[in-house]
């Protein structure tokens, strides 16, 4: 075998070249990193948003979308004192009546962006258990409370939605009373105000859902109470199957992520490609003298290897560093929310494992090109 430090003192014959490859390899590996952390992310918000206590109950035929549902305002006080089994919190039952609703927010009436709003009362702390108030407070009439992502899903500088602010509803002055984590989930991107006030600014009867959560009862025993009580027309849903449908759903927009760093990346394998062709061609009588004194193919092969996947994993690094240093912690926003990427284990060895396999594959090619020459005629190649 040859050698390691023959490939290494290779790789700085020609420091250009090495930069090349150590750039094109680090280009490929940040873009499936950056690519493996949309689509975890993208998952992770949308798995981690539905709770499998919490059960909504839909208008029939609305199970796909909570923004086409309609209730009406009746069903949540029956269900209530109809079920048995419900969470319990202070005595108070944990019900909670909503309305979801796609509306325009600004922070100017000449700078309209479309949020999605969810009118609530109290009683959807009791329900949505991982929601925190970090700044202010629940709002009251004439307020909203805004998700700590949602400036970044509406486009809004950062300190838009901080206590005290004023913005515009529909083109009608409300006062921000607080921001509100619920972290992993896509609540975060949203804004959300009193339901009462909600329902006459857009001359709602109906409510869009009504949000239960599960204590000693079971899912079984909602869904028998929705068949039962034909009158209201309702649907049960376990929350978490309801975004785990919505998970299906993007799953083209997260398979667009990776297409769009594939077709990056072949760019960049190919420009890599030529750089080693560059980098090998002129050593073809190099090798050839390598075979005379008796060393075998596979081992100058092996060294060839050796040093590609030596630059790959330097430019693997340089990846792995920018990707940590300007991705990792990015609030990238989708249509129903918002979610922030992390370079993950998982991404980091997907980073890993690309790097490698692009030294290993891409010496190859190259490779054979110096070896397949008869020995003679490479001895007497002018490279």
């Amino acid at each position: 075998m040859l050698p390691l430090g023959y490939a290494i003192r290779n790789l700085f014959r020609d420091p250009t070249r090495l930069l090349q490859a150590v750039l094109g390899s680090a280009l490929v590996v940040l873009m499936v990193m950056v690519a493996a952390a949309i689509n975890g992310g993208m998952k992770d918000v949308l798995s981690a948003s539905g709770s499998p206590d919490n059960v909504l109950l839909l208008g029939a035929g609305s199970e796909e979308s909570v923004l086409r549902s309609e209730i009406a305002e009746r069903s949540a006080g029956i269900a209530e004192t109809s079920l048995a089994g419900l969470s319990v919190v202070a005595g108070i039952r944990a019900v909670s009546p909503e309305v979801h609703q796609m509306a325009f927010l600004s922070v100017s009436k000449d700078d309209r962006r479309q949020a999605f709003v969810r009118g609530v009362t109290p009683r959807a702390l009791l329900v949505h258990r991982e929601t925190v108030v970090q700044q202010g407070r629940f709002p009251e009439s004439g307020e909203i409370m805004a998700g700590r992502l949602a400036w970044k899903r509406l486009g809004f500088p950062v300190d838009t939605f901080t206590p005290g602010a004023r913005v515009f509803f529909e083109d009608i002055p409300v006062n921000v009373s607080g921001v509100f984590a619920a972290p992993g989930t896509v609540m975060e991107s949203e804004i959300w105000m009193p339901l009462g006030d909600l329902r006459s600014l857009s001359l709602r009867e109906n409510l869009s859902c009504v949000v239960l959560r599960l204590g000693e009862g079971a899912f079984e025993d909602v869904d028998l109470f929705t068949k039962q009580r034909l009158d209201l027309e309702l649907s049960a849903l376990r929350e978490s199957d309801y975004f785990a449908g919505l998970s299906v759903f993007y799953a083209p927009v997260r398979g667009m992520a990776w297409m769009t760093a594939l077709l990056i990346a072949t760019g960049a394998v190919l420009g890599g490609l030529n750089t080693l062709y560059a980098a090998f061609a002129p050593r073809i009588r190099e090798i050839a003298a390598l075979q005379a004194i008796g060393f075998g193919r596979g081992p100058i092969m092996f060294s060839f290897v050796q040093e590609s996947t030596l630059a790959c994993l330097c430019g693997t690094l340089l990846a792995a560093l920018v990707a940590i240093w300007c991705v990792d912690g990015i609030a990238v926003s989708f249509s129903i929310g918002s979610f922030v990427l992390r370079v993950t284990p998982q991404v980091a060895v997907t980073g890993l494992v690309t790097g490698l396999m692009l030294g290993i594959l891409g010496a190859i090619p190259p490779g054979l090109r110096c070896l397949l020459p008869p020995l003679p005629s490479a001895l007497r190649s002018a490279g």
